[in-house]
């Protein structure tokens, strides 16, 4: 970003004084623009022991099968971008939703926060970013087909806390770093 936000000055980079990190500055007015982490808010929904996955419409990892997640917006909590997320991605809702994974994934500068709960009345459809959408059985997860690895972990952590007996309203949070992130079969 070489201009500022603020008076359209060319900007550069610096250490603002009271800082640590270098920062774009305007010289002009002073603007510091921070950049931040961004955070991405999805649920993984649950219908009669199936997981609700939607194939991907758009890149990155077009045709690949992912949980139904994105950015959030301003003026809504994670919970409620992550609810939107499905009903755009999938035409679903989600109910009784409770936070379930997060992850740091500083290589990207982004948080991901996933909630889980169950799948509205069970009803979807294919949002306008999807190929398709599908609920899954466990034996029917297109492994070598999912978009990204936090997907994979997420459900991965799914079916091993129902296996140690976890249902609705008691599953435990998971929090981890995803060091470096790659897309899968690059």
């Amino acid at each position: 970003m070489p201009y500022c936000l603020q008076c359209g000055h060319l900007a550069e980079t610096k250490i603002p004084p009271m800082d640590s990190l270098p920062r774009i500055v305007c010289p002009s007015c002073g603007y510091i623009h921070y950049e931040n982490p961004k955070v991405i808010n999805g649920c993984l929904l649950i219908h009669e022991d199936k997981v609700l996955l939607c194939r991907r419409a758009i890149e990155p990892r077009h045709g690949y099968w992912t949980l139904p997640a994105g950015f959030m917006e301003l003026g809504e909590t994670m919970k409620d971008g992550g609810n939107r997320e499905c009903f755009e991605e999938a035409e679903a809702i989600g109910s009784g939703l409770e936070l379930y994974c997060l992850y740091d994934i500083p290589d990207i500068g982004q948080i991901h926060v996933m909630f889980i709960g169950s799948l509205k009345d069970g009803k979807f459809g294919v949002g306008i970013e999807s190929l398709e959408c599908a609920l899954f059985a466990e034996e029917d997860i297109p492994w070598e087909d999912l978009a990204f690895q936090n997907v994979i972990e997420t459900l991965q952590h799914y079916f091993a806390d129902r296996k140690a007996g976890a249902t609705l309203g008691n599953f435990p949070i998971h929090q981890q770093v995803i060091a470096k992130y790659v897309h899968l079969g690059d």
